[in-house]
């Protein structure tokens, strides 16, 4: 009898050991990573500045011919992530163009890790999180307390320290309490932006994977107060605007011009392949050229290049050359070759793509015909004869909406113009 009950007890023990050891294995895997990882569907991120403000963006995951494809969404722009690598209890996502990725971990929350950007000789690293199933950008009340932000807005951005002046000009649509629209400056748009209007607040967001973007503000009736501009992990800027249908920027065409004495230009830079291309070459004799300042870091500038791949290809035939002259952020040529390559095949671009050698703080010293230089990108436009007859600051991509179709409508009209004068 002894032994029985002493044999009763050890089973005893070993069955509860099970559980217990059962127990254990359950709580691990349900707190260490969530069940289906990467789920198709709807997420809400946000990445964290150093003050500990939230930037918010959406992004939908989906299964493409066997492969986890992620989409950022940005008011009308869906943008292709599909460089994802998912293992047990981890992903990295690498986006593409800019250099940059995020590294994360599943949680029973969703994600949290660091979205990390590669600048030459540091990387910058901000605070990710993520989950599933969360469809608003912005999680805070619909009410709009009968405040309407559609329209067009002259707006002031000033730096913290006060040193800085950006002048702006703010168009967003009002759809019920969700806003979109964007800022425009001299030197390009702020892309896409999306958000909402709760009572008297207004937020907009936006992230393309190399900038990430914040602005809130008060509106009260015709004026926006209180504004604040988040940009990547430290920088915090004031805003201001005022409802002004008449607001509008500088002539894009009247900001960089030619010295006096200089009718062209003139560059004899590497293509992505090692061939050198200088504008007398014969490709060009004869042709109304567009020559694009660019770099693969610059949003504005893969906006405007998505614009000039099929524009290309589609006047190519009539006597129409484009080339680009890259200015990237390192000396590293092969670091910069790679970046540009990557915006090469991501836009389908088959014009030459030249390595100017030069970073993007050196533009007007390896352009000396040029008086300044003051954004990426510029575009010059040079007649069938060589002379420059138009340079162009920034770029107004489709975010922008009719700014965008209009300067469409005016550049083709140019190069048109050109092509038939003899």
């Amino acid at each position: 009898m002894p032994h029985q009950i002493k044999r009763k007890a050890n089973h005893l023990k070993i069955y509860s050991f099970l559980i217990a050891l059962l127990w254990s294995a359950t709580l691990f895997f349900s707190c260490g990573k969530s069940s289906e990882g990467l789920e198709n569907g709807t997420w809400r991120a946000t990445l964290k500045t150093e003050s500990g403000t939230e930037i918010p963006f959406n992004f939908i995951v989906s299964d493409t011919s066997g492969r986890k494809v992620i989409y950022i969404t940005n008011a009308g722009e869906r943008f292709r992530v599909d460089d994802i690598s998912v293992s047990n209890d981890s992903v990295t996502i690498k986006l593409p163009l800019f250099d940059s990725e995020i590294k994360a971990e599943f949680s029973s929350s969703g994600l949290n890790g660091k979205w990390i950007r590669h600048l030459p000789g540091k990387e910058v690293a901000m605070e990710f999180a993520a989950e599933h199933g969360v469809t608003s950008r912005f999680l805070v009340s619909g009410d709009g307390s009968g405040q309407n932000v559609t329209g067009r807005w002259s707006s002031t951005f000033v730096s913290s320290d006060g040193k800085d002046t950006t002048i702006a000009v703010g168009e967003f649509t009002q759809d019920s309490t969700k806003v979109t629209g964007t800022f425009l400056t001299t030197t390009g748009d702020y892309r896409y932006l999306e958000g909402t209007l709760s009572g008297d607040k207004l937020f907009l967001s936006t992230f393309d994977g190399s900038h990430a973007f914040l602005f809130t503000g008060r509106v009260k009736g015709n004026t926006i107060i209180d504004g604040k501009f988040y940009a990547g992990l430290s920088s915090v800027d004031n805003w201001t605007a005022k409802k002004d249908p008449n607001a509008m920027l500088p002539d894009a065409y009247s900001l960089t011009r030619l010295k006096p004495g200089y009718s062209t230009i003139d560059f004899n830079f590497p293509d992505l392949n090692g061939n050198n291309v200088s504008l007398s070459s014969s490709r060009f004799k004869n042709k109304v050229v567009i020559v694009q300042f660019l770099g693969s870091w610059c949003p504005n500038c893969m906006d405007e290049s998505g614009y000039l791949a099929p524009f290309y290809k589609k006047n190519k035939s009539k006597g129409v050359e484009v080339v680009g002259l890259a200015y990237e952020r390192t000396t590293d040529t092969e670091r910069s070759k790679k970046s540009l390559q990557q915006l090469r095949d991501r836009l389908d671009i088959t014009y030459p793509i030249l390595l100017t050698g030069y970073t993007n703080k050196e533009a007007l010293k390896s352009m000396p015909a040029l008086n300044e230089f003051k954004a990426f990108p510029t575009t010059i436009v040079i007649d069938k004869r060589g002379k420059v007859r138009s340079i162009h600051t920034g770029f107004s991509g489709p975010g922008t909406g009719k700014h965008y179709t209009d300067f469409v409508m005016e550049f083709e009209k140019q190069i048109n113009d050109l092509l038939r004068e003899s």
